[in-house]
């Protein structure tokens, strides 16, 4: 296997690589269509929002005592999978770890349309959205929301210029590879490639530019889903009162994004046809990877039920009783099956490792990762402190309307959307340093 692996490499040219790459971006049928697709599921469930903003947060499931439902489990689920970035290429690449290097742009185009959205589920959860601003504009230090809008938007700065400054090489040769692009594409190529030619000078300058983000976003990406989980631990509620929340959170989002990550990869694998550079050396790391982090989020999952489950203070007990054996059971259970035991014990085998295998563990992973945020969310807004007497029944429950599902769509749309168009208009495989990295010789002309 290992020679077969070296004489594909030994028959790949620069001319080569370009093709491979630059081909689905330009003549993609089927990327278009599902481009349409998702515009269209997009407006659609567009007015389901317009209804929202018209007639307030009443025509939602949200009521005075669950005042936080599905958008802000959404909300910490795009946030964990947007850290799949900052965990491959920056925590793998300070370490120097050399088979990130055809996956890492994919990485960052997951981390940029999923943290861009989580922000914008926030302000989908409000009911003035038109006041969001005030946020800023008054905002007091000691609120842990104005963290979270800080950090959240660092975090897509720094994202957004990770996935564009290693791709300068690769766009000074779309603008000039790229016949069919439009006038508006040429000029972003143009713009966007800085000139570069690929000096000596500029090599150097730009891979220390990449070094130092890097670095930048290491604690901004951990601070990102810390400060998320602040907003849940720095409340005296059952099931949030806890001092391991941060990791907890941090370690559960890098099990979401390498999900979210293999998914795209078996994705542009196949429909791109990239089998030569997206190879099942790929899939076996990242299934090794995904143990490793599967088994420190277990060990936190264990952590976070047996402590209180030891004490057993009475709002514990009920909040326990209910995730264990009452009506959240089987969503509890089934999240911790199919989100982090199942995956442990099917890709500790190597035949599991291989890309479909792969592709259909990560499907049940990041769904359970949902169901698992919304587990987290929900089931304590329904047990507050207070006695819950004199309202209407329907007050004591909750379950999400039709409109909260609709716009719940709406934001998982557009990040596929913004991920499919990334995908369309920029190179998903970098093409220069796949060259540097195999020794190949390559010029760009200026």
């Amino acid at each position: 296997m290992n020679d077969n692996i070296k004489s594909k490499e030994t028959t790949l040219s620069f001319e080569k690589i370009k093709q491979d790459i630059l081909r689905p971006m330009q003549n993609h049928k089927g990327l278009e269509l599902w481009i349409v697709f998702l515009v269209t599921v997009i407006a659609v469930c567009g007015w389901a929002y317009y209804v929202q903003l018209r007639d307030g947060l009443g025509v939602t499931g949200m009521r005075d005592y669950v005042s936080w439902g599905l958008y802000i489990a959404n909300f910490v689920f795009f946030v964990a999978v947007s850290l799949v970035g900052m965990l491959i290429s920056s925590i793998l690449g300070l370490l120097r770890v050399d088979w990130i290097t055809p996956i890492s742009r994919i990485a960052e185009i997951i981390a940029v349309a999923f943290v861009a959205v989580a922000g914008l589920v926030i302000v989908l959860d409000m009911g003035r959205p038109d006041r969001v601003l005030n946020v800023l504009i008054h905002g007091r230090f000691q609120s842990p929301i104005l963290w979270d809008v800080t950090v959240i938007t660092t975090y897509l700065v720094i994202s957004a210029l990770l996935l564009i400054l290693p791709m300068i090489p690769d766009l000074a040769i779309c603008k000039k590879e790229i016949k069919n692009a439009s006038p508006i594409l040429k000029k972003v190529y143009n713009i966007l490639s800085f000139g570069y030619t690929n000096t000596p000078e500029q090599h150097k300058h730009l891979h220390k530019m990449i070094r130092t983000l890097m670095v930048l976003i290491v604690p901004v990406g951990l601070a990102i889903h810390t400060v998320t989980s602040w907003l849940f631990a720095a409340t005296l509620r059952n099931g949030w009162d806890t001092t391991i929340f941060g990791p907890y959170f941090v370690a559960g989002a890098f099990v979401a994004g390498s999900a979210a990550l293999v998914i795209a990869l078996y994705f542009f694998r196949v429909n791109y046809k990239l089998q030569d550079y997206i190879t099942e050396l790929h899939f076996d790391k990242m299934g090794k990877l995904m143990v490793a982090v599967c088994l420190v989020y277990l060990y936190f999952n264990v952590n976070e039920f047996l402590v209180p489950g030891y004490k057993m203070k009475s709002g514990d007990s009920i909040h326990l009783r209910e995730l264990f054996f009452g009506s959240w059971a089987i969503m509890f259970w089934s999240s911790q099956l199919f989100g982090n035991i199942l995956p442990i014990v099917l890709m500790v085998n190597k035949r599991f490792r291989m890309p479909k295998p792969m592709m259909i563990i990560s499907i049940f992973v990041i769904a359970s990762a949902w169901f698992k945020r919304y587990v987290i969310v929900i089931p304590t807004m329904l047990h507050p402190h207070l006695p819950v007497q004199n309202v209407p029944d329907h007050f004591k429950h909750y379950f999400p309307s039709s409109i909260e599902i609709s716009v719940t769509v709406l934001s998982f749309a557009l990040a596929l959307l913004i991920i499919t168009v990334l995908a369309k208009i920029f190179p998903v495989v970098p093409m220069c340093e796949i060259a540097d990295q195999k020794g190949i010789d390559y010029k760009i002309e200026e």
